[in-house]
């Protein structure tokens, strides 16, 4: 059977793994997708790098509408990256009929509608397992390993520069422009890492699983996104002795009142599995009824990880690629006309638990005035932890860190409290806040 034909868009980082993983097992490949899958056609503007990429027998162009016009390719690789060319070209290959694959998650997550939807009216497929998560394979298992589960929650580790930042941190108990120093100089960030370390990043990401997981269209605009720029060694330190470790989680649940969509750093009890998820690493915790809790864990970054999920969209879509477009796997799992109208929650209106650190005057009744507007507003405290005022600001210290563990309650109405704590003379610089997920 005459082999699929692939051009790729792109020739950097995932597209050189791309090219070494399909040759190097080129005989499995073939041997599970039924028929040969050769990229023959690359589009790269720095043409010389392509071509060191590609070797003999591809065609180098630096032009990608050259690409998308051969009649002869079956599947564009898309791996520019962005939101601007990107979409242009991902439409316009789709409307010259072919199949797409792409890591390009921040494009879908901001344009997954209208990409999926004019797919769907063309009968082509888009696939995008590397777009989350590298080399795991979380879009599938989700869209078809746990298909017969009613999604409850997922949470993820899904974004390896700020949990390498974390680590080192919590590791060797540095702040947070150090580590970040460190982490761009052995490439872990970019020289520009506002995407990663601002959250927008794990947001993209978890805005593509929330929609497969409770088929509700991608709404990365109703997402919360924080990141862990504010996150300050102490509070790593006192989540410690308390028995937890700070992550950046993406966070997505199914709730009464909606959906529940955000990305922050959180507090994760040291002894479940997502709390010990350590550098670079990425990991994904689903809760299905059925199934119960499954994770999954892996390498979320790198040439040939992220190469891996690109090679096996290539070969699903091999495997259907002569399939009646019905029959075919709903790219967010559900079928089109059966999509939910769930709403996706603001944050105001989420309940979770909550780690608050006040620095405040070292004198008598500030615990209790504290503690007291807290009941007043129906805030339940799970513990607290004050520490000695020497061990805060040295030797004849004034003031003291008040740590307080509460147990669920609305993020309003813990904003309402904060404004009221903030405005006490005995509470001396800004309130820490950081949500804790127990994971159950």
């Amino acid at each position: 059977m005459k082999s699929i034909q692939v051009g790729l868009l792109g020739a950097g980082t995932v597209g050189s793994g791309t090219f070494k993983v399909l040759q190097r097992n080129q005989e499995e490949i073939k041997r599970r997708a039924g028929r040969g899958i050769e990229i023959t056609m690359v589009a790269d503007l720095d043409t010389a790098r392509a071509r060191e990429v590609a070797g003999e027998g591809v065609k180098v162009v630096a032009d990608a509408r050259e690409v998308i016009a051969n009649p002869d390719i079956d599947i564009v690789i898309e791996l520019i990256g962005g939101y601007g060319i990107a979409r242009q070209l991902v439409l316009e290959a789709i409307a010259a009929g072919k199949h797409v694959v792409t890591a390009n998650k921040a494009l879908l997550a901001v344009h997954g509608t209208e990409i999926f939807a004019a797919a769907h009216a063309k009968g082509v497929m888009v696939a995008f397992e590397a777009a989350v998560a590298g080399g795991i394979p979380i879009i599938k298992a989700l869209r078809e390993g746990l298909t017969a589960n009613s999604i409850q929650w997922l949470a993820g580790i899904i974004n390896g520069t700020t949990n390498f930042i974390l680590s080192e941190m919590r590791d060797k108990g540095l702040d947070f422009a150090t580590v970040l120093k460190e982490a761009q100089r052995l490439g872990y960030a970019e020289a520009d890492p506002t995407f990663d370390i601002e959250g927008v990043d794990a947001a993209h990401k978890v805005t593509l699983m929330s929609a497969i997981a409770f088929g509700i269209p991608v709404q990365f605009d109703k997402a919360h996104v924080e990141g862990i720029t504010k996150l300050a060694a102490q509070d790593i330190k006192y989540a410690e002795q308390l028995g937890y470790r700070i992550k950046l989680l993406g966070v997505t649940k199914r709730t009464t009142q909606g959906i529940e969509l955000r990305v922050h750093p959180s507090l994760v009890p040291s002894k479940r599995l997502l709390a010990n998820v350590e550098g670079a690493m990425n990991a994904v915790v689903v809760h299905g009824d059925a199934v119960g809790t499954t994770l999954y864990y892996g390498k979320g970054a790198g040439s040939e990880p992220t190469a891996s999920a690109v090679i096996a969209d290539l070969v699903d879509i091999t495997r259907l690629h002569t399939a009646d477009a019905a029959h075919r796997v709903p790219h967010l799992a559900f079928h089109p006309d059966a999509m939910s109208d769930l709403k996706v929650l603001p944050m105001s209106e989420v309940v979770t638990s909550y780690y608050l650190r006040l620095r405040v005057a070292d004198q008598a009744g500030v615990l209790a005035k504290v503690t007291g507007l807290l009941a007043t507003a129906g805030i339940s405290i799970d513990a607290v932890l004050q520490r000695e005022a020497d061990e805060v600001g040295g030797e004849g210290s004034t003031q003291t860190d008040l740590i307080i563990l509460t147990h669920d309650a609305r993020e309003g109405t813990v904003d309402g409290v904060l404004a009221e704590l903030q405005a006490l003379p005995t509470v001396l610089e800004p309130i820490v806040r950081i949500r804790k997920e127990e994971l159950k």
